[in-house]
């Protein structure tokens, strides 16, 4: 193992002779702890390595017996400003947070959402105790929930905590150490009680702001995973609604949302993808139709995520009931079913 000396501003180490002859940013990558391999990258072409001469190229070779010098210039301030917003926290511990997030909640400042976004909010709530990832002092995205809908999210506080945990999201539980599952009100009774959706995703050619099935091999591959809670009858037929749990297997943007619409089984509630299902309303029973009319974003809400800790490996579940408007929603659902019973 190389020899580490380690300061405010400068680690300092020197190879070993296993060590020589391997690429200078993987080797460096591999023994900082707290920084990425693409942060080491950046600093190796910024000049902020050296081993008595300044290195830019990352695939220079270590030598055995010499020692480079990493200088760690302070995480410059974000574009985005910090607000002090009302935050949901779950955990937080010194690499990650994780929140949880209510509906109509924009997690990434965009065009026409400047402010009031999770991001604006983690900046103001986690100060200095953002490292910086790439050298910036932000929260680290790696995963991210739609504006309406709620649930379950973890943010990397630093660097090193940024790529772990995007490793885990890219590989979505394939590997065992990430778990995400929803629940999601949706129109109509599932062809099976389980079952996968598979269609491939890629921008809509007719709104490019939406999200659409492709044929062929056009778009990009998408599965999901669904189990049935219970189905709820309505009036009609038409009105019966079920209660979901989804397992997403890919994470492409509006999955579950477009998978159920395109099986005709529309998320409640979702103006985008099932803004024609509202005509059902009157199939509904009384109760649950005007629990229904006043859903303003789509039924779906993020309920459990569990990770392993990008420092510690320690596996981490967290769970989220379900937000006032949906448990108002489910109680609605309860309450007719159990006065229909009884009329029987």
């Amino acid at each position: 193992m190389p020899d580490i000396t380690k300061s405010q501003n400068t680690i300092e180490l020197t190879a070993a002779p296993e060590d020589a002859g391997q690429r200078l940013d993987r080797w460096l990558a591999q023994r900082i702890e707290d920084l990425s391999r693409a942060r080491i990258q950046a600093l190796i072409r910024d000049g902020y390595v050296s081993d008595g001469e300044t290195i830019r190229e990352a695939r220079t070779p270590v030598k055995l017996g010499m020692t480079y010098r990493v200088a760690l210039p302070p995480p410059v301030a974000p574009d985005v400003v910090g607000e002090p917003l009302p935050l949901s926290i779950v955990h937080e511990d010194a690499d990650l947070i994780v929140i949880d997030k209510p509906a109509g909640l924009v997690v990434h400042p965009a065009a026409g959402h400047a402010s009031g976004t999770l991001v604006n909010a983690l900046i103001a709530h986690c100060g200095d105790s953002l490292s910086g990832i790439g050298g910036v002092k932000r929260p680290g995205i790696v995963h991210r929930l739609d504006k309406d809908t709620s649930g379950l999210l973890v943010v990397a506080k630093t660097d090193a905590a940024h790529q772990g945990l995007a490793e885990q999201f890219k590989s979505h539980g394939r590997d065992g150490r990430l778990f995400r599952s929803y629940l999601a009100f949706v129109w109509g009774r599932l062809p099976l009680p389980k079952g996968s959706i598979n269609a491939r995703l890629g921008r809509s050619q007719a709104n490019r702001m939406k999200i659409a099935v492709k044929r062929g091999e056009a778009g990009r591959l998408a599965t999901t995973h669904y189990e049935v809670v219970k189905v709820f009858p309505g009036e009609r037929p038409t009105g019966d609604i079920s209660l979901v749990r989804l397992v997403l297997e890919t994470g492409r943007t509006h999955q579950i949302r477009v998978h159920l619409a395109h099986i005709g089984h529309p998320v409640l509630g979702d103006a985008v993808y099932g803004s024609g299902f509202r005509t059902r309303l009157a199939a509904l029973r009384d109760a649950v139709r005007i629990a229904s009319s006043k859903l303003s974003r789509q039924a779906l809400h993020a309920e459990t995520l569990q990770f392993e800790h990008p420092r510690s490996g320690k596996k981490l579940k967290f769970n989220s009931e379900l937000p006032e408007d949906l448990r108002r929603l489910a109680v609605a659902f309860e309450a007719t079913e159990k006065a229909n019973k009884k009329r029987l």
